[in-house]
């Protein structure tokens, strides 16, 4: 999937200064609705040598870095994995977005033990994140009027819901409105947003506010119904999974 991109993104892995155990795009290639001047969000995890956490320096535990390159502008982000493992714990959607993803630049057998113990974190609170998560980009689609934001609390919200229903973490847009539904409009605005990456979202305010109401409302419901546990039960697995890798690596 990596070709509709038209990028090669192994150089990039590969001139990190620890191995990376993964990298995927996320944003808005994983969500369904890149535009041709959008950025790459390249994400990961790197592995820092045991000295680097056990010695007296501070070890770098999330890098970041952003910059152009094949005429486009690369945003990449990787966590230690010791990090990346504790956020997966704090019911946090957005790593396990980033580790599902389908967008693949760099894997390995590390990756796919990661990605194995992604039913042991899963717990019906991951609604929370995003809820909250769809509450930030709604209040910026009412600053701005952004067509960006608009979508985002859509894909938010469709992806806790179908979360909260099917224990399945799915990010992109066009899919979810197959699985779980969505405003009619939405095809029609996914397509505004290919065509410009800040586009204004020529919308009916108030009709969009009552559909984003409906699927606040659809998602307390699919939570409050779930079968996802209230807590996560992968920690230990994810903690010997850490130690392994850390003193292999």
């Amino acid at each position: 999937m990596l070709a509709d991109l038209d990028i090669d993104l192994a150089p990039v892995v590969a001139e990190q200064p620890d191995p990376l155990l993964f990298a995927t795009v996320s944003g808005a290639h994983l969500y369904g609705f890149p535009s041709q001047d959008s950025d790459v969000d390249l994400r990961g995890v790197h592995l820092l040598p045991a000295a680097d956490l056990v010695g007296l320096g501070e070890p770098e535990e999330t890098r970041s870095r952003t910059w152009v390159r094949y005429g486009v502008e690369l945003d990449l982000v990787t966590h230690d994995l010791r990090k990346f493992a504790r956020l997966m714990l704090r019911r946090n959607g957005y790593v396990l977005e980033q580790l599902l993803s389908p967008l693949v630049a760099h894997t390995g057998e590390a990756h796919r033990e990661l990605t194995a113990l992604v039913p042991g974190v899963l717990t019906s609170h991951h609604a929370h994140h995003y809820r909250g998560f769809a509450a930030t980009q709604w209040r910026l689609f009412e600053k701005t009027g952004g067509l960006k934001p608009l979508l985002y609390t859509f894909r938010v919200l469709l992806t806790g819901i179908h979360l909260m229903r099917s224990g399945e973490v799915q990010a992109h847009l066009p899919t979810l409105l197959e699985l779980a539904g969505g405003p009619g409009y939405l095809p029609e605005l996914i397509a505004a947003k290919r065509e410009r990456e800040n586009a204004r979202a020529d919308v009916d305010r108030e009709r969009v506010a009552t559909d984003v109401e409906r699927l606040h409302t659809a998602l307390d419901e699919a939570q409050a119904g779930s079968a996802l546990p209230g807590t996560a039960t992968a920690h230990d697995a994810l903690h010997d999974l850490v130690v392994r890798l850390r003193l292999e690596g």
